[in-house]
């Protein structure tokens, strides 16, 4: 069965940001991911992570002003120099913390700006943060985001995502696959899952609605599970929902796979 990781920016909301990394060890967890870890200092993280014996599975390169509601700013064309600037940035820590993936967060679509300098914007953005990233030796990933959530988010469909992954180019880059974005989106999770199992290297998880823990919502998670474990997915899934309560009230849901 892959491992679980915990979503820092989402579980364990009860303790201060470097207190999560003990609750989620103490939890069963092996491994931990997050938004952001650039408010941090590098070094403070990487010792939080070899104290209680966790490894960064993944975090986002910079994606602009995340207060002011921005998402992301890989299909802006107008912040292309800002996104390469937080290329090194990822690296930088990436490398402090022996994390070997990143995920791009695309971003809303700019309003009256032509589709295809969209597209060329965001295309050339992974192109130039897929190089960067492969000389230290990390992947980066691509997720769809569901348009409810976060309306005129620019990448929103599997499809959508690989066809982007195409034409930029590069074997370091992959699909990270969002059950909970994606069952808003698409539906068809376990036959999707199959079908780009190759190019899927992260997945992430919630249920719906809600976006709480599986067990409370629509989502087959026992048979999700089986389905991965029988096709041989091996990378982690990220716990990235909102607890319904307190965050170790609700995971019961986990004792099988922890």
């Amino acid at each position: 069965m892959p491992q679980l990781c915990a979503n820092l920016t989402m579980l364990f909301t009860e303790h201060d940001f470097l207190e999560r990394f003990a609750a989620a060890s103490k939890a069963g967890f092996k491994g931990v991911e997050y938004l952001f870890p650039y408010a941090y200092d590098k070094a403070q993280l990487a010792a939080l992570l070899h104290q209680h014996g966790l490894e960064q599975v993944l975090h986002n390169l910079p994606a602009g002003d995340w207060a002011s509601g921005e998402r992301g700013i890989a299909c802006l064309p107008d912040r292309i120099g800002e996104f390469q600037e937080g290329v090194g940035a990822a690296i930088d820590y990436a490398q402090a913390l022996g994390c070997k993936q990143v995920n791009v967060l695309a971003g809303i679509a700019p309003a009256g700006v032509d589709p295809d300098t969209i597209r060329e914007t965001f295309t050339g953005n992974l192109r130039f943060a897929a190089a960067q990233l492969k000389r230290a030796g990390i992947r980066l990933l691509v997720e769809p985001i569901n348009t409810f959530d976060i309306p005129g988010f620019y990448v929103s469909g599997t499809q959508q995502a690989l066809d982007l992954i195409d034409e930029a180019g590069g074997d370091n880059l992959f699909l990270q696959y969002d059950i909970y974005h994606m069952q808003r989106m698409e539906g068809e999770l376990a036959a999707t899952i199959r079908k780009q199992l190759p190019r899927i290297a992260h997945i992430q998880l919630a249920d719906n609605p809600g976006r709480n823990e599986p067990g409370t919502g629509e989502i087959n998670y026992p048979f999700l599970f089986g389905h991965l474990d029988a096709i041989g997915y091996e990378g982690w899934i990220g716990c990235e929902y909102k607890p319904r309560s307190t965050t170790d009230a609700g995971l019961g849901w986990t004792a099988a796979y922890l």
